[in-house]
């Protein structure tokens, strides 16, 4: 079976057979080892304590009416630690999200060399942006936080260590690889790009916005495609743009770095991350996924209505997509298949479930959008629902079609008293959705602040109803939840810096003037960005995309007369049809791992699913009431 390529880190080992390990690599792969656990131990507690803390904060303010005053600077100070030593871990295990279409279709040895391009490509953005991380941190020692009056550079030193310690495993990556010969090539081949690009400075100034084409298109696109982790391909573009072409102090890169990863909002990424891993781990998933089977598992096609329910509400409990696969598809494809349904339509409708509920709360990129568009958190959480559910339609109209003539003399249906069992069983995990909404709406907690109430809620569900939580798992899970929350929040730094780069040169007002002078008005608009999100979603993922673009369209959505939620849904749902589809969509390489599948069987079947998707997008364009009417 082949492996998803996607999940291919940028430090994965070679393809080829490895000859035994010699002594330099040995003695690498200890302190790989000493060294990960240094890193792995103090992140996960980091994830710990800041639950804790905002938990504490919620209680304090709510309960006792006595606000902590220092809990949300506490939690920004060990927020930017977490996400940088997250990204640590990331970059240890070769999880920085990367495309790898390209690499999985050359010969084993071109992708090895690719790998390692991938990693040489990294260590030369930490290099070169290393000293002015440091210089960065110095220069905040003479700022201190309002609250616990500590100097600002307590926070600001995550920046360099996390650098530093990312430079250390780059290096440990190298020595461990079996062929020097090719680690050389990597190295000399990234080595003499940077000194080109170098030379060429003198001849890159005079080209004016030109160069926007150079790095920010060309840099870009050769780093993204040849398999560079897209957080330092947007580091590479934007140092390279601002270095060579403006005479910018590379220290601004680092302040809007930090100022991209350190969002309050955006500590709700790591607690969401967890809060989903808690529903699969405390059985809350399984008890939904059964409810709907008792409903619905008798009706032709009936388990892929069940998949598509699902997702819908479990993506209300989780907001990161990969944790919503994890936690329905296990649970119901060994039933499915023992049914006759043929893995390449269940991973393609799995998929597809995965861009369909991109909009329902708390998904974190409604999360990243109120952070970079300022657009309210609560508005974007209530106007999400209702687009879930149009692209849920869609797909069930498809399932319909594909299974209307399924067997089903096989399969009893569900006595009244066993779907009233399952449904007590899963109803605390069904409110869960519900009680996290509530909490933002009625203003018990903050965006940020609510994945804490869900947190709570989990563990005591998992304790005292499901009697199911295993506490070996805890830490793990604190580690992975750092993992993947530090990978993106790397990305939004980095696309943060780029944005601002490209805000500088003008690019934003001309792009503007001419969106906004489009014949067709707001029609052409939406349909513009509907065509692009779909591109960059599918070439940038969904975060990147909303990072670097959302701040250039939003404000001329508003211009052309476009409600700024029913944009958002539009782009959001649009990013994720790309994120889901093949070729070159991540999201979907995502879903063929996690169901075990051949990414190839499922090319055929998500095409209907797809093209259902595409329906329901163009139904909340055209209807705002979708996205706005409960506003």
């Amino acid at each position: 079976m082949a492996r998803a390529p996607v999940l291919q880190g940028h430090g994965a080992a070679s393809a080829l057979t490895s000859p035994p390990m010699s002594r330099t690599a040995a003695v690498a792969s200890v302190v790989d080892r000493v060294l990960g656990l240094m890193v792995e131990i103090p992140v996960a507690i980091l994830v710990a304590v800041e639950i804790c803390v905002l938990f504490a904060g919620v209680v304090a303010r709510y309960v006792f009416h006595a606000p902590i005053v220092w809990s949300d600077e506490l939690a920004s100070i060990l927020f930017l630690w977490l996400a940088m030593l997250g990204a640590v871990v990331a970059f240890r295990r070769g999880e920085h999200m990367r495309m790898t279409a390209v690499a999985a279709k050359v010969n084993p040895r071109a992708r090895a060399f690719l790998d390692l391009i991938a990693i040489t490509s990294a260590l030369a953005f930490i290099g070169m942006v290393f000293p002015h991380a440091l210089e960065y941190a110095e220069e905040e020692v003479f700022i201190l936080t309002p609250a616990l009056e500590i100097p600002n550079s307590v926070r600001a030193a995550a920046l360099p260590v996390g650098l530093g310690l990312m430079m250390v495993f780059a290096f440990i990556r190298l020595a461990r690889h079996s062929d020097l010969k090719m680690v050389a090539s990597a190295v000399l081949l990234t080595a003499a790009i940077v000194a080109a690009f170098w030379l060429l400075g003198p001849f890159l100034r005079p080209l004016g916005n030109a160069n926007l084409l150079i790095f920010f298109v060309g840099v870009v696109a050769v780093c993204v495609f040849a398999g560079v982790p897209i957080a330092f391909a947007f580091g590479l573009a934007t140092f390279g743009y601002l270095a060579l072409t403006t005479r910018t102090p590379m220290m601004v890169l680092v302040g809007r770095m930090d100022e991209g990863m350190s969002h309050l909002i955006l500590l709700s990424v790591p607690l969401f991350v967890f809060l989903g891993m808690l529903i699969e781990m405390t059985g809350m998933a399984k008890a939904m996924v059964q409810f709907l089977a008792s409903l619905l598992g008798h009706v032709k096609g009936g388990l892929h209505y069940v998949l598509v329910g699902a997702m819908y509400l479990v993506s209300g409990i989780s907001g990161a997509k990969a944790a919503d696969m994890a936690a329905v598809a296990p649970v119901l494809f060994p039933e499915m298949k023992q049914r006759g349904a043929k893995e390449g339509d269940l991973v393609a409708l799995l998929s597809a479930t995965g861009a369909q509920t991109e909009t329902i709360p708390p998904s974190l990129v409604l999360i990243t959008i109120g952070s970079v568009t300022g657009v309210s958190i609560s508005a974007l959480f209530t106007g999400g629902l209702l687009p879930g559910v149009v692209l849920a339609f869609t797909l069930c109209m498809v399932v319909w079609w594909r299974y209307r003539g399924e067997d089903m003399s096989h399969v009893k249906k569900a006595s009244g008293s066993e779907i009233l069992r399952t449904f007590v069983i899963a109803f605390p995990a069904i409110a869960l959705p519900f009680v996290i909404r509530a909490a933002v709406i009625e203003g018990v907690a903050t965006a940020t602040e609510v994945s804490t109430i869900g947190i709570a809620y989990a563990v005591a569900a998992g304790i005292l109803i499901y009697r199911k939580f295993d506490v070996k798992r805890i830490g793990p899970m604190l580690v992975d939840t750092a993992c993947l929350s530090g990978a993106i929040l790397l990305i939004i730094g980095t696309a943060t810096g780029m944005a601002w780069g490209l805000t500088q040169s003008g690019f934003s007002r001309e792009l503007a003037l001419w969106m906004t002078g489009l014949p067709g008005g707001a029609m052409t608009f939406m349909a513009v960005s509907i065509v692009a999100f779909i591109v960059l979603g599918s070439v940038l993922e969904g975060i990147p995309a909303i990072v670097l673009f959302g701040p250039l369209l939003f404000p001329i959505a508003k211009a052309v007369g476009i409600h700024e939620v029913h944009y958002a849904m539009v782009v959001i749902l649009a990013m994720g049809i790309g994120l889901f589809a093949p070729p070159f969509g991540v999201g979907y390489y995502a879903a063929c791992a996690i169901g075990r599948v051949d990414p190839v069987v499922g090319m055929k079947p998500i095409v209907g699913y797809l093209i259902a998707l595409f329906i329901g997008l163009v139904v909340v364009a055209l209807v705002p009431w979708f996205s706005i009417g409960f506003l």
